[in-house]
Order: C-alpha cells, then sequence, then structure tokens
C-alpha cells in the first residue's frame, strides 16, 4: 500500500493517545476434551474474546468450552470501531478479536496480532476456495484471500474465518418495490426521506455510497473498497448533502438496533444484515433483501490472535471450533455463510438446501420463512457470482476517517 507507513504511524499515533487517555478432513470438530490433550491442557487457558453479537454469542462460547475443554470463557459484543480501539489501546482484556477481515491492517501494523499457523487448524483442509484460491475478478489485495494470510505462501492467518455474507440492502416489499429496493440508490432515494438509514461504520457507508453514486452517474469508483482521496471527497459531499437534507432516519451500528428501526416501520429501506431481515420477518412483519444491480458487499470475520496472549492454544482451539460446523448452524440459520464445507455434513438436509443451494423451505413455518419461501437472493454460488467489491483497507485510510468524521459533525 503507498500508504502503509503512514497508516502504521497514525494508528500507533492513536494508540499512544488513547493510552494515555485510558490510564487512571472434515470431520466435525472434537468430540471430546482427549482430543486437544496432545496441544496443551486447555483446562488452564481461559478464552476471552471481543467482537460483534454475531459472532460472540454466549450460545456459542458455552459449546465451545464444553467440546474444547477450556477452563472458561467469556465474550465482550463490540463494534469494529470501538473493538478496535480498545485493542490499539493496550488493553490485556482480550485473548483474541473476532474482527472483520479489512480491518486486519490495523492490528498487523501495529504489531497487535499473532498469526495462526493453517497447520494448527485441524478443520483447515474443508475451507472453501474462495479463501484459498484468488479470483481473476479482482487484484489479489481486493478480495478476501488477500487479506487473511500474512503472505502469499498461504502458511498462517491473521485471521480465521468464522463467517462470511455478501450485503445488501433491507426494505418493506410493502413500501418499495424489489425494483426500486434492487440498487444502492435506494437509499439515497429522496423518495424515502427520513425512512431510510444507513451503518454507523465508514469503511462500510462510503463504499456503498460511492455505488450509488455510480449508478446516478455522479461518480466512475472502480474499486469502492479502495477509492483515491479525492474519490472519497466526493462521497463524504454527496453523504453530507443527504444528511443536510434529512434523508437519514438512522445510523445505526447494532443488530438490535437494525431489527428495532426495520420492524417498526421507522426505516423502510438501508443497508443491513441479512439476519437482522430474518429477525424483522420473524416478528411478522414486511422485510425483504434486496438483490442489488451493482452487486453486493463481501467480507468475512474470524478470530484474529491477540499478540502477548498466555492463551494461544484456547484461541487457536476457538477458531477451529468455528470451522467444525457446529456453531456454523447456528450463524447459517439466521442468513450468514460458514467458510468449512464441514456445515453440509451437521446442518440438517433441508435446511442447508435452503440456506445454501437455493432451495424452497420445506416443513413448518420457522421464524416467518413458510413452506416453498426461497431465501432472497438465491444460493451462495448465485450471489457469490454477483459481488461487486469485497472491503478492505483502503491506502487512504486517514483521509477517509476525516472525511467521516466532518459528515458526522455536519
Amino acid at each position: 500500500m503507498p500508504n502503509l507507513e503512514l497508516n502504521r504511524r497514525s494508528l500507533l499515533k492513536r494508540s499512544a493517545g488513547m493510552m494515555a487517555l485510558a490510564m487512571g478432513g472434515g470431520t466435525p470438530f472434537l468430540s471430546s476434551r482427549a482430543a486437544f490433550a496432545q496441544a496443551a491442557d486447555l483446562a488452564g487457558q481461559q478464552l476471552r474474546t471481543i467482537g460483534l453479537s454475531v459472532t460472540v454469542q454466549e450460545r456459542i462460547l458455552e459449546q465451545f468450552k464444553a467440546a474444547a475443554g477450556v477452563g472458561g470463557t467469556s465474550g465482550t459484543a463490540a463494534t469494529f470501531p470501538d473493538a478496535q480501539t480498545k485493542i490499539l489501546s493496550g488493553s490485556k482484556d482480550y485473548d483474541c478479536w473476532e474482527i472483520i477481515a479489512e480491518r486486519l491492517p490495523s492490528i498487523v501494523m501495529t504489531n497487535n496480532v499473532e498469526p495462526i499457523p493453517a497447520s494448527a487448524l485441524k478443520n483447515w483442509a474443508n475451507i472453501r476456495d474462495t479463501f484459498t484460491t484468488a479470483s481473476d475478478k479482482w487484484d489479489r489485495g481486493a478480495q478476501i484471500i488477500g487479506q487473511i494470510w500474512t503472505d502469499e505462501s498461504q502458511t498462517a492467518l491473521n485471521m480465521v474465518p468464522a463467517v462470511y455474507n455478501y450485503d445488501s440492502i433491507g426494505y418493506n416489499p410493502d413500501v418499495l418495490s424489489a425494483e426500486e429496493a434492487n440498487s444502492w440508490t435506494a437509499i439515497f432515494d429522496p423518495k424515502w426521506k427520513g425512512k431510510s438509514g444507513i451503518n454507523t461504520d465508514p469503511l462500510i457507508a462510503i463504499g456503498q455510497a460511492m455505488m450509488a453514486m455510480n449508478s446516478l452517474g455522479l461518480s466512475d469508483v472502480k474499486n469502492p473498497g479502495n477509492a483515491t482521496a479525492a474519490e472519497i471527497d466526493e462521497a463524504a459531499a454527496f453523504l453530507i448533502s443527504k444528511k443536510k437534507e434529512g434523508q437519514f432516519r438512522a445510523l445505526w451500528g447494532d443488530f438490535g438496533e437494525l431489527v428495532n428501526l426495520m420492524a417498526s416501520g421507522e426505516m423502510v429501506v438501508c443497508d443491513a444484515w441479512q439476519p437482522a431481515v430474518m429477525a424483522v420477518k420473524a416478528q411478522g412483519k414486511p422485510c425483504r433483501y434486496a438483490v442489488p444491480k451493482e452487486g453486493y458487499r463481501g467480507w468475512a470475520i474470524g478470530p484474529a490472535m491477540i499478540a502477548g496472549t498466555a492463551n494461544k492454544e484456547a484461541v487457536i482451539a476457538y477458531a477451529d471450533y468455528w470451522l467444525s460446523g457446529e456453531p456454523g448452524i447456528t450463524v447459517s440459520e439466521q442468513g450468514y455463510y460458514s467458510p468449512s464445507t464441514n456445515i453440509k455434513n451437521v446442518m440438517a438436509p433441508e435446511k442447508y438446501a435452503f440456506w445454501y443451494e437455493g432451495k424452497p423451505w420445506v416443513g413448518a413455518e420457522e421464524r416467518g420463512i413458510k413452506e416453498g419461501d426461497l431465501r432472497d437472493g438465491g444460493s451462495l454460488e448465485e450471489r457469490a457470482k454477483n459481488v461487486a467489491y469485497w472491503h478492505q483497507w483502503p491506502d487512504e485510510y486517514d483521509h477517509l476517517i476525516q472525511k467521516w468524521d466532518e459528515f458526522l459533525n455536519a
């Protein structure tokens, strides 16, 4: 990256400031504790993790504790910017950060991550090709494979993928037609003034604004995940103008907040996580997930080991547990994808068919899904073909944050 050193210095400077302020084969993983007997005495280790409530779930942590035999687990739910602040400020409260891949440079450049050897992961053999084989659609660094590995030898991982998805637009089908919703421009359409919303994470919000601007003929950004300073300026000006016009009902950052805003009808169109759309439907409220003509935003989240942790084996075990298939059931039934094909071996066939293969729902109604319903967007294979870009750490990160602050203060 041209501005890699600048980003590193900036992050380190912020870290110092925050410190000063803070002072004052495919077989399912682990059928018994004996599976880890040769690796370590996990009963003497703790697993303290931080991340979005998407993955930091008490249910999954309890299941991991029982399966692996670790001495204890604790999870802290936090947005990515907040978790990044805690870790860069020198907090020793966590062993791993369940990080979104585009934020990895923030801990790599500041020496806050310890790579995990792929050979230490018993379930790595069944990882999907998305995480091991580069696509010719983008440069290596602009896709997930260029973000999670320490280098092109692909022997060690800065982050072990646990869940991934292709994000889109959530909307109320009683208010918007599919044609109106199937574009990122819908979020910024004056027709929905005061009833639209965007995520508080600038690495998400600015990229999707660029896709909308491209469709509106206001820009021609080739890679919204890594835009130039001039392109960021244009997007920020666009967002500021929309904010001043009263376009947004809310800037949302939390899953529950997003669900409540959509279910109440306060927001009728917004960037959204598919599980939030499913949660709204489960309340009996109308909600759909769009298929944007510009394409989806691709991302992946997973455990990254914090440098200096005394609980290394517990972190490795936790990362491997995510690839076992079992925790994948929980997140898959919420609308995410497991990066491991092990999920097919442990998930009920009819549910796997619905969530992964684009087949109709079979059986009793569940969380608003009725007999014959199809997953919005179709199969995993179909949705993967419609990815516009993968989230990534932009070369102009500092400039982007400066412009985002201007937007927030406008």
